[in-house]
């Protein structure tokens, strides 16, 4: 039996990535807030889903994993990708404060607790979608953009880790660019706008293959490849954001 747990599953990517591992015969659990929507999952496949309503910014959020894991009976694979994010221009301090709860703290405590748990059990696999907006500052979203370059430094570490420990925990970072999901909102147009079923299909395919990174699709690596040249003194000058 392969056995998958999926944080953030209620409702885009992460709900893709989800359905595509049922449909191929995973066991899997699935945990966000919003139970209800988990509980669709449950009926779309039934006898292969349990469900647990987790709030990854909660302290008692390792502790729910670790119970989901265990009614499980295990897991080979760890999925994550659950966050927020949102524009401020205006550096509003509950936005950035919310943010770094969510994509740092709330980050750290779950990635930590599967980790924790493979490194006791013979080692797994570790996902997690991370972010383009990571290699670079981005004036439009601060807390965002720093979040998930926290996110990338963080995984980097904890592979490094994981090989001084000789522990069989693999890594895969996935980052995309813009995705039509809840998380854009709807008054805004993005460029190189991407369906979450196509992003979907990219992340299994990269944790199939192994793949320590992966950014999603070929147009944001060739924008991430250009970008990274661009000196700091220079990128600080330009004029980025979400505004078609």
């Amino acid at each position: 039996m392969k056995r998958a747990v999926v944080v953030g599953a209620s409702s885009g990517i992460g709900r893709e990535v989800a359905r595509l591992l049922l449909a191929d015969g995973w066991h899997v659990g699935v945990a966000a807030r919003r139970i209800a929507l988990l509980e669709e999952l449950k009926e779309e496949f039934p006898g292969q889903v349990i469900t647990s309503c987790i709030d990854v910014e909660e302290d008692c959020a390792p502790q729910k994993l670790r119970n989901l894991i265990g009614e499980l009976g295990g897991i080979e694979l760890f999925f994550y990708a659950s966050g927020i994010g949102k524009q401020n221009m205006q550096l509003d301090c509950d936005i950035e404060a919310r943010t770094i709860k969510t994509n740092a703290v709330g980050f750290a405590q779950m990635i930590g607790a599967a980790y924790n748990y493979m490194s006791e059990h013979q080692g797994g696999h570790i996902a997690m979608i991370t972010s383009i907006a990571g290699t670079k500052g981005l004036g439009a979203a601060p807390s965002y953009s720093a979040t998930k370059a926290f996110q990338s430094t963080y995984i980097e570490a904890l592979e490094q880790q994981a090989r001084m420990r000789r522990l069989n925990i693999r890594f895969t970072e996935l980052r995309p660019g813009f995705v039509d999901t809840d998380l854009l909102g709807t008054d805004k147009k993005y460029p190189m706008l991407m369906r979450p079923e196509y992003v979907a299909r990219e992340i299994v395919g990269a944790i199939n293959s192994r793949k320590s990174v992966h950014v999603i699709d070929w147009r944001y690596r060739v924008l991430t490849f250009f970008w990274r040249l661009i000196p700091r003194r220079l990128w600080v000058r330009l004029r980025i954001t979400n505004n078609g």
